[in-house]
């Protein structure tokens, strides 16, 4: 299981709310990405929060500084949608790339992006809120729009497509710190062929062991909780039951 730090950035500065709503300023990424590498994270994830919805990408900088000290792998998502700029986000320093908006729109990209730069470059970025009962639907542009999209028939979409890993966060308890959505978990284990990072509504210790125990390979990935001091990466590292 890799303990992942999620730094969701905003004009520059990391940024967290809950269900993807209310953002507020948290601290400074280069800042915070360093304090979470030194603390032994095992991999960082950067997410420009507009970049789709105002068709930019402005975290290439930061990356680069943040590359220079940081030597834990980095994947950078949010207005993902050309070849050019999978490459910039790789010259900058970035290991992976996390696609969804752009994705949702031209599922073909991803393949298209696979035979480029393989699949161990692409990670496919799903934002998901619960529809009806074991129905979730795929948003875009950090969960404000529809797509139409079921969830466990976008997961098998983009697994046939060739992507490397999925990032799929549950928007409905993303910064709830009340548990991870194992409801969502339960629904879509069983599809998952892929490396998946599952995100949002970690706030304590049992959580974290507690999705171990049901789920197996799986990685998590941890924003809120890290940044208000919830829980430590220490910590983390020091529950031997999590690593056996």
């Amino acid at each position: 299981m890799r303990i992942i730090s999620r730094l969701d950035i905003k004009n520059n500065f990391v940024i967290k709310g809950i269900n993807l709503e209310g953002l507020r300023k948290v601290g400074d990424p280069i800042e915070l990405a360093t304090n979470y590498y030194n603390s032994g994270v095992d991999e960082i994830i950067l997410i420009d929060a507009v970049a789709s919805l105002y068709n930019r990408n402005n975290l290439f900088n930061i990356v680069e500084k943040i590359s220079e000290s940081i030597f834990a792998p980095l994947t950078l998502g949010g207005g993902i949608r050309s070849i050019r700029d999978i490459e910039n986000a790789l010259n900058s320093g970035a290991d992976k790339v996390a696609i969804n908006s752009h994705a949702t729109e031209n599922p073909n990209f991803i393949n298209e992006a696979v035979k480029i730069f393989g699949s161990s470059t692409i990670t496919v970025y799903i934002e998901a809120k619960k529809t009806t009962e074991k129905k979730w639907e795929a948003y875009k542009y950090c969960g404000r729009e529809k797509t139409h999209l079921d969830l466990v028939e976008w997961i098998k979409i983009v697994q046939d497509l060739g992507c490397g890993e999925l990032l799929i966060t549950s928007v409905d308890y993303e910064g709830m710190q009340k548990g991870f959505d194992l409801e969502m978990m339960n629904t879509i284990y069983n599809h998952i062929n892929v490396p998946l990072i599952f995100s949002g509504g970690c706030g304590k210790m049992e959580d974290i062991t507690n999705m171990n125990k049901q789920y197996k390979n799986v990685s998590l990935s941890i924003a809120s909780a890290f940044h208000y001091k919830k829980i430590t990466i220490d910590q983390i590292k020091n529950e031997k039951n999590l690593y056996t």
